[in-house]
């Protein structure tokens, strides 16, 4: 057990590390391990999309406005979507809607983990959609500063408006059938803002490990990471951690840092350094630091070292990442969203969930505290491992979902859309 949550708690470790230097690369390089985690616990499972697959996921691509919000901006780009229609029982069935964060997607986003194992019991259509910036859904013109502006989780979220829009088109999909978004991390956010900015449209979320509040001095990290340490549940100290995953801690060079944030160049595949760390100065902080006396890593740099790379790669000064920080959270209210038919999931483990929703704001906007669980972990595949408490809380999941869309079945039958 130790060594398995080990493999979770790792990368939680050495993300604190790997933000030395690199502060943009903490919240994306653990969603990469997610994503390379769930594709080797699907070919321990017998999950391949090799030639024997039962059924292979669908590629698409939707053409989507650069600007949304000009209407004399016509310029578009094309964004990448998977399609899982195996357990589909047909247009009025319902539509679980996989948003991506700040990486790539590739087909497992559809076979693997939820919400593709939530589809069987109720005949979801799955359908996972890549952030626009990201993977091969990158616009005319690359990386540049001029085309960076049109890179915002507000943009995303149009984006999800269009492409609900036109799938339903596409799919003949019945306007009575309810989209449930799911996302963990970044892309956890943006599934609570898709059903907090478009209810009529989005019927219910699963937010998993979603970090709403922005935050700038993110010093609570660590304050997490300490407490994780102590407990020998989770595997002790750093050095059983390191041991067991057989990786030396990091070191990186400012310099090198910088050059390959500054690199224009698009990373078709993986993970998208550049414009996540854009992300972070323009909306949400999330920097690293370790000022604290009760601190277990001495040589994190401080606040105002982590918000040189805004200057240094952008151009973006300290008080601009100060003000966006606080106009993402009037915006989206923090950790106090008011969204309804909400489910917050998260690990009291991960020091992300610090800046989620873990006590229910009210009777309809619910949480899922899990006793030992790391980032997403509720999103990966089963496996026999798997605690008592994880299992309970993907039983949690189940059964909210079964209350919502119990209650999106009630209102076909009455006529309600």
């Amino acid at each position: 057990m130790a060594v398995w949550l080990a493999q979770w708690l790792g990368p939680l470790l050495l993300v604190s590390l790997w933000g030395l230097l690199a502060p943009a690369s903490l919240l994306r390089r653990l969603g990469e391990h997610i994503q390379q985690f769930q594709e080797s616990s699907a070919q321990g499972l017998g999950l391949s999309l090799g030639p024997g697959a039962a059924a292979l996921p669908k590629v698409g691509w939707l053409e989507q406005l650069l600007d949304p919000f000009n209407v004399s901006d016509r310029r578009s780009f094309l964004q990448r979507y998977w399609v899982n229609d195996q357990h589909w029982v047909g247009q009025d069935g319902p539509i679980f809607l996989h948003l991506g964060g700040e990486g790539s997607l590739g087909p497992g986003s559809v076979m693997r983990g939820h919400p593709a194992a939530l589809a069987p019991a109720w005949g979801a259509l799955v359908i996972s959609l890549e952030h626009r910036f990201y993977g091969l859904s990158i616009p005319a013109g690359g990386l540049e500063m001029a085309q960076l502006r049109f890179l915002s989780s507000r943009l995303a979220l149009a984006d999800v408006v269009s492409a609900r829009l036109a799938l339903s088109r596409l799919f003949n999909i019945s306007s009575s059938s309810p989209w449930i978004c799911f996302g963990g991390s970044y892309a956890g956010s943006l599934a609570a803002w898709a059903r907090l900015k478009f209810p009529h449209l989005i019927f219910a979320s699963v937010a998993s490990s979603a970090p709403v509040r922005a935050v700038l001095d993110f010093s609570e990290y660590n304050d997490v990471v300490s407490r994780s340490l102590m407990s020998t549940a989770i595997g002790g100290s750093l050095e059983i951690v390191l041991h067991s995953l057989g990786q030396k801690c990091l070191s990186f060079s400012r310099a090198e840092t910088v050059a390959q944030l500054r690199s224009t160049e698009p990373q078709l595949s993986g993970v998208g350094d550049r414009q996540w760390l854009y992300q972070t100065c323009t909306e949400f902080g999330f920097y690293v630091t370790c000022e604290n006396p009760r601190c277990p890593f001495s040589q994190l740099p401080a606040l105002p070292s982590q918000l040189d790379l805004c200057e240094q790669v952008f151009g973006l000064s300290a008080l601009s990442v100060a003000q966006a920080v606080a106009q993402t959270n009037s915006y989206y209210g923090g950790q106090t969203p008011g969204a309804n038919k909400v489910l917050f999931v998260n690990g009291d483990t991960d020091p992300w969930h610090v800046l989620s929703v873990t006590q229910a704001l009210g009777s309809s906007e619910s949480t899922l505290l899990i006793r030992t669980g790391s980032h997403c972990l509720d999103m990966a595949p089963e496996r026999p491992s798997d605690s008592p408490s994880l299992r309970l809380g993907r039983q949690n999941i189940f059964q909210q979902l079964q209350t919502w869309l119990k209650l999106a079945k009630e209102s076909q039958i009455k006529g309600e859309v």
